[in-house]
């Protein structure tokens, strides 16, 4: 399982991002406030058909529903792996902000635990998620207290039901001696599942 729903903000107006099977695609961002009064400025790909039909621009409140998405960055600039969520279908929409994202994959990588210097347990995550035509998207996620605990006893090959919300993170980077601010993009898991139908009965009740 593979679904993203996003309700906020557009922070600006599409852009043209590439073409991909005779298909043109734009980028465009949408701010989602967290509780906490943060917004997270989201990355999503759609298409020109789909932004066409969606009529929507800058300013725009709107509600997103789609696939998380990523590809290798071959440019050299910024990071190697580039976490998108592509439309599916984009409508006007001015109710209250949401950001979920339903998850089911195999673990790729043998997950990365530690603590903050606060004490805080977090967990590395690499998520390798199947698409319907032979092709996997390989997802970053990190989990907090009980569920990074609970990740970091699992090993690579062990399915992953998760939920959670696709974030962007700052941080900083030193290239070439200086100090450069970068924005990370993954989904921060909320919740970890028992099975994809557990899963799948959450998903349609947000929807």
């Amino acid at each position: 399982m593979n679904t993203v729903i996003l309700r906020g903000i557009l922070a600006k107006s599409p852009e043209w991002s590439h073409t991909s099977h005779e298909a043109r695609y734009y980028r465009l961002w949408i701010d989602v406030c967290r509780l906490s009064g943060k917004s997270d400025n989201l990355r999503v790909l759609i298409s020109e058909e789909a932004l066409r039909d969606a009529a929507l621009g800058e300013g725009s409140p709107a509600k997103i529903t789609g696939q998380m998405r990523t590809y290798n960055n071959k440019s050299g600039v910024g990071g190697r792996l580039i976490v998108s969520a592509l439309a599916r279908d984009v409508k006007p929409d001015e109710g209250a902000h949401v950001n979920r994202v339903f998850l089911s994959g195999t673990l790729c990588r043998t997950p990365g635990y530690r603590k903050t210097p606060l004490g805080r347990e977090i967990c590395d995550i690499m998520l390798a998620v199947p698409r319907t035509y032979s092709r996997t998207d390989y997802l970053p996620l990190i989990a907090w207290g009980g569920a990074a605990r609970s990740c970091a006893m699992m090993d690579t090959g062990q399915p992953l039901y998760a939920e959670g919300r696709f974030q962007s993170r700052l941080y900083t980077k030193v290239i070439d001696g200086e100090p450069v601010d970068m924005t990370a993009y993954e989904v921060s898991v909320v919740k970890i599942l028992d099975s994809e139908e557990e899963l799948m009965e959450t998903a349609l009740e947000i929807e």
